[in-house]
């Protein structure tokens, strides 16, 4: 290879680099802009309920009325509390180095921001959390490949459904499994082994609550795992819904130190399930 060549392949080695860290840059900007939505959204009704409560309050002289005024606003200011609570659990998760995280804690913060729209679209959403061991993960990134999913997760009922949410662990692997199953539609098998690659997408769009639809989510969900040293995997069938596995190493006393991820290009293909699964 001439000195020409080799100087020309490094060069589109280094563009290749620089493309793959603005998509990477590009998709932590997309999550975060979908985080300031919604938490955005859930403190306005918040603040809409304060606001028409009081009126009602000054409103009305009698002692009823008052005393449910002031319960709603109670209510409302709790629940107020609880959406800073994940705000700030948010910000404590926004370091990027690999340390003990709680999965647990992170999905009651998450699903304290979606409860609102979960609750709009009429999902329910159940969870069963086994006694497991911290994971050694970045916290912020995994909390967006969970609220990745569990708004794919709304987004394939619109006719409403439920989202069930477990925690277990994998004893032989030393791993922590967290699967996310729903009771959509499913996802056609030719749909399936291409969910994972960059900008494919099932939607047409962005919803009306300008979520989904870009092809990126799920692609960054993917590499973010495989660079935590876990896995990923997709269970479809057509009328019974999807599950979505992720399997994360605990935390150990020799646990080795690893790199800051950066964006990698995956070469595997999803898992597909064997035999069509059923919502017990």
């Amino acid at each position: 290879m001439s000195a020409t060549d080799a100087s020309g392949k490094a060069s589109l080695e280094e563009q290749l680099e620089f493309v793959k860290q603005q998509l990477d840059h590009a998709q932590k900007m997309s999550a975060l802009g979908e985080l300031v939505s919604t938490t955005t959204h859930e403190f306005n009704n918040v603040l809409m309920t304060i606001i028409n409560y009081a009126k009602m309050g000054l409103r009305h002289k009698d002692e009823a009325t008052r005393d449910k005024a002031l319960q709603k606003i109670f209510s409302a200011g709790e629940r107020a509390a609880k959406i800073t609570n994940a705000v700030l659990g948010m910000a404590r998760n926004r370091n990027d180095s690999f340390d003990a995280t709680n999965l647990q804690q992170i999905i009651s913060e998450s699903l304290v921001l979606l409860e609102r729209e979960m609750s709009k679209y009429r999902i329910s959403v159940q969870t069963q959390f086994d006694n497991v061991p911290p994971v050694y993960a970045i916290g912020n990134q995994i909390q967006q490949v969970l609220l990745n999913l569990l708004i794919n997760a709304r987004q394939a009922m619109p006719e409403g459904g439920s989202v069930l949410i477990r925690v277990t662990l994998d004893q032989a692997d030393q791993m922590v499994a967290l699967s996310i199953r729903d009771t959509g539609n499913g996802i056609p098998p030719e749909k399936l082994r291409q969910i994972f690659e960059p900008f494919y997408s099932t939607k047409s769009g962005a919803d009306e609550t300008g979520k989904g639809g870009t092809g990126i989510g799920l692609s960054a969900c993917r590499n973010i795992i495989e660079n935590h040293n876990g896995r990923i995997r997709v269970e479809s069938s057509l009328g019974q819904g999807t599950q979505f596995t992720i399997k994360l190493p605990v935390v150990t006393n020799s646990q080795p130190a690893l790199p800051t991820p950066t964006n990698k290009t995956p070469a595997d293909s999803p898992t597909l399930p064997k035999e069509p699964f059923s919502h017990a």
